[in-house]
């Protein structure tokens, strides 16, 4: 039975919650809470199957270690327009999003070649509302979260998962992002291969050209990955990630890439960042197995992020919104178990692998300067960003810090 009311969990210690004035802030007794799906983690793909499943009747309960959702992000939170116009992230506030309808592509040398396609656009978002949204939506489904609640362990009882504090469950679903601690406790693999990006927000600031996605491809600061800028609905956000190697991993030099770019883009010397944002991003395609016996991993934790643009959303969204169908097939009609059901539907990116691999070994300053113009790479890069993804693929164009 669905609970009667919408139920937010915080504990004592934790600090208020942006949520508290709009949510019940009330508590479920271990002894008492028996759920179909855990899912730890309150991320895109975390409220993609939570909200799914919920909605397809099911008990679900949410655990986020943070009070504060929208605190702390590592996402650089742009929403393609196939995650805008087919996930439930389309109802969202108007006030969360800024659209952006074309690319400016930058060379190392810093000249720019425009990109666009008619009829296709991203959003850029106030990511923290966001996120406080998602939660309060997944409240208003009859998900009981649990802000401030770490995953620790869980332990097998029967046929469920018992999560100390919580209660048990059918399924555990862990969308806890590139380091999950689900994955880490129950033994299952987790991404091997990363991005690492910084970024920083700048409150109030405009850029010269705020209706543009800025793109700088370059080896000196963004090896393996690029450079970023955009505006949001409250500033402007700029970023750069680079191939994060094995041995001796270097960290992005952003203040280097700042100086660099700044005065193109109009920010001023002493302009100071309100926030930064910092994080893994998996870019060596799924993980396998995906899960076992009633454990599922999504979203990042799965690795399913677009090995060459590194974009997380859209397909973290329809990866937790695959597990929510599978789990409710499998427990309302009997259908296979989500186990064996939902590898077969997560993406392999292995077109996007192998250009992956390409661009880690091949990678030439050089050689993008002199292609610049040039009709194939026109091509390459407008395939790159505007191309029509399928239904069950895709991602944003810059990437999700998850």
């Amino acid at each position: 039975m669905m609970p009667t009311r919408p139920a937010v969990s915080v504990p004592k210690s934790a600090s208020a919650s942006p949520l508290d004035s709009a949510s019940t802030v009330s508590r479920f007794p271990a002894s008492t809470a028996d759920y179909d799906v855990i899912v730890v983690g309150a991320s895109f793909a975390g409220a993609a199957c939570a909200l799914a499943a919920a909605r397809a009747g099911l008990r679900v309960a949410v655990l986020e270690r943070k009070s504060d959702p929208g605190a702390k992000l590592h996402t650089t939170g742009i929403v393609v327009k196939e995650a805008a116009e087919r996930t439930w992230l389309g109802r969202a506030p108007a006030h969360c999003f800024r659209r952006v309808e074309h690319v400016r592509l930058y060379s190392p040398a810093l000249r720019s070649l425009r990109l666009d396609a008619p009829g296709y656009y991203f959003l850029t978002t106030d990511t923290p509302a966001l996120m406080r949204w998602l939660v309060d939506e997944l409240a208003r489904h009859g998900v009981a979260v649990h802000l401030g609640t770490p995953f620790v362990q869980a332990m097998r009882d029967g046929d469920r998962w018992r999560i100390p504090g919580i209660g048990r469950t059918r399924y555990l679903v862990g969308a806890d992002g590139a380091r999950s601690r689900v994955a880490a406790w129950l033994g299952l693999p987790g991404p091997r291969d990363f991005l690492y990006g910084i970024e920083y927000e700048f409150d109030g600031l405009m850029l010269p050209e705020p209706g543009a996605l800025h793109c700088f491809v370059g080896k000196r600061f963004a090896p393996g990955y690029l450079g970023w800028a955009a505006q949001t609905p409250t500033g402007v956000q700029m970023g750069v990630a680079l191939r994060r190697r094995r041995r001796g991993p270097r960290t992005p030099d952003i203040d280097g890439f700042l100086a660099r770019v700044r005065h193109l883009l109009g920010v001023p010397d002493d302009a100071v960042p309100a926030s930064t944002r910092a994080g893994l991003i998996p870019c060596g395609g799924p993980v396998l197995p995906l899960g076992r016996d009633g454990v599922l991993l999504a979203g990042d934790a799965a690795g399913v992020v677009s090995p060459v643009t590194a974009g997380g959303i859209h397909s973290a969204w329809e990866h937790g919104e695959t597990i929510a169908a599978a789990i409710a097939a499998h427990l309302r009609d009997g259908r296979p178990a989500p186990e064996r059901a939902v590898p077969r539907a997560t993406p392999r990116f292995r077109a996007k692998r192998a250009l992956r691999w390409l661009f880690d070994r091949c990678q030439s300053d050089r050689l993008f300067e002199w292609m610049l113009y040039s009709p194939p790479l026109r091509w390459a890069a407008q395939r790159l960003y505007f191309h029509r993804r399928r239904q069950r693929q895709g991602g944003a164009a810059v990437g999700a810090l998850d």
